[in-house]
């Protein structure tokens, strides 16, 4: 259930599409792939650097599986975490912090844009508050 007075953190929206997962949690008939040939691939990609959503979008679009977790009965970054290949920090304070750098390096050109100063304001709130929500989880 949804509840709808929720919204967005710094935005205005209360958009509630999601993508929606098959109610069936059993392997596809037209997956030939066992779980030990998607746990290799997972690490063959992930040694190549990829992240773990990067991961799941190749094994879906290039190998037709659907969700890894149906198959091998973990996710992904919990396989990878497994073997120690797991990303040091999570992928989404990492994107977060790229996004923040990429906002600095664009304020030192543009001295006067206001409005990405602002946003960098917000960027780097979120980034604290991610930040704080690992340090309670113990993964930072």
């Amino acid at each position: 259930p949804y509840c709808s007075d929720m919204g967005r953190m710094h935005a205005p929206g209360k958009g509630i599409s999601q993508s929606a997962l098959p109610y069936r949690r059993s392997v596809p008939t037209y997956l030939k792939l066992s779980a030990g040939d998607v746990k290799d691939h997972i690490f063959k990609l992930a040694k190549k650097g990829l992240t773990p959503s990067q991961i799941g979008v190749i094994l879906r679009d290039s190998h037709g599986v659907a969700q890894v977790r149906h198959i091998t009965g973990n996710k992904i970054l919990r396989i990878l975490k497994a073997q120690g290949l797991a990303p040091e920090i999570p992928e989404d304070l990492y994107h977060l912090i790229k996004k923040a750098v990429a906002i600095r390096k664009h304020m030192e050109r543009n001295r006067k844009d206001r409005d990405s100063k602002y946003r960098l304001i917000l960027i780097e709130s979120r980034i604290h508050r991610l930040a704080r929500y690992y340090k309670i989880k113990r993964s930072l």
